[in-house]
């Protein structure tokens, strides 16, 4: 009866999951000195991972038959290029770019796919380790709004980059004030449209960065959201049917949306990486 009396309640135990391991407890929306250490840990060992894996796939290549993981490999490797090709027309920017959008697509993906560990396993294990059943942990980098905004910002600052080594700082700053627009030769009416311009530049780099960050984490957010619903679902039919329901709405259930799922993080992964190549070569394309 104890134990019952002290079992979370569903709103409690989704709570408790979407919280996360920080150095210090958030108390504003935005306050960039709370760290959300699970986010760097999982994100950082599966960026080592994925580094691992394509320094293997490397390392393995042979010039005859390939195996099923390098043909993997070169099959990813090749449609990432591909897509550089159709975006990055500029070949010495294209030998930083290529590699940059495949490491992301890869990264974006392992991050992704933590969403399909059992909800319950990583979070029980470091409550665990540190003798505490209140100990919080979230294990999907990419649901965490701090790390897709991170990667989209990354993104922008190589979009600021580009455009000055392509468009030279001059270029880029006569671009900023004269595009979408145009200009004009009267002082009055040029002063006017180079403000409005600037502003429409301004609104275009925010927003797309915004986006950019957004699409992922809410897509990988609404994921974890899932997954903790359906272990909800499992112990609510238990409570009606003698717990005969339990194992079976978690593994039927949990498979469905798990199966599913392999698509959205593929998918996710993929349109981050696409639009990397996009923003980067509107960066070197002149208005």
């Amino acid at each position: 009866m104890a134990a019952d009396a002290h079992a979370p309640t569903a709103s409690e135990y989704i709570v408790h999951h979407l919280q996360h391991l920080q150095n210090i407890k958030q108390n504003s929306i935005i306050d960039f000195s709370v760290v959300n250490i699970d986010s760097v840990v999982v994100s950082v060992i599966c960026g080592v991972l994925g580094l691992f894996l394509l320094w293997l796939g490397a390392r393995k290549a042979t010039s005859g038959v390939p195996g099923r993981f390098q043909a993997a490999v070169e099959i990813l490797v090749e449609m990432v290029d591909n897509q550089a090709k159709a975006n990055i027309h500029s070949n010495e920017s294209r030998k930083f770019i290529a590699p940059l959008a495949l490491t992301v697509f890869v990264w974006i993906f392992l991050m992704n796919a933590m969403d399909l560990l059992p909800v319950d396993l990583l979070p029980v294990l470091w409550q665990g380790v540190q003798g505490d059943p209140h100990a919080y942990l979230r294990v999907v980098p990419t649901a965490d709004l701090s790390t897709t905004l991170g990667l989209s910002v990354g993104v922008l600052l190589l979009c600021f980059y580009y455009s000055v080594k392509i468009k030279g700082a001059g270029g880029w700053a006569h671009e900023l004030v004269t595009a979408p627009f145009g200009t004009s030769k009267n002082p009055v009416f040029a002063l006017i449209l180079g403000v409005v311009n600037l502003l429409m530049q301004i609104i275009e780099y925010v927003a797309k960065t915004v986006s950019h960050g957004m699409r992922l984490f809410g897509n990988m957010y609404a994921g974890e959201l899932v997954f903790c619903l359906i272990a909800l679902m499992g112990g609510a039919a238990a409570m009606s049917l003698s717990g005969v329901l339990l194992p079976v709405g978690h593994i039927i259930a949990g498979s469905i949306w798990a199966i599913f799922h392999i698509l959205i993080i593929t998918l996710q992964a993929f349109i981050f990486m696409m639009l990397t190549l996009i923003y980067l070569g509107q960066a070197h394309e002149a208005h």
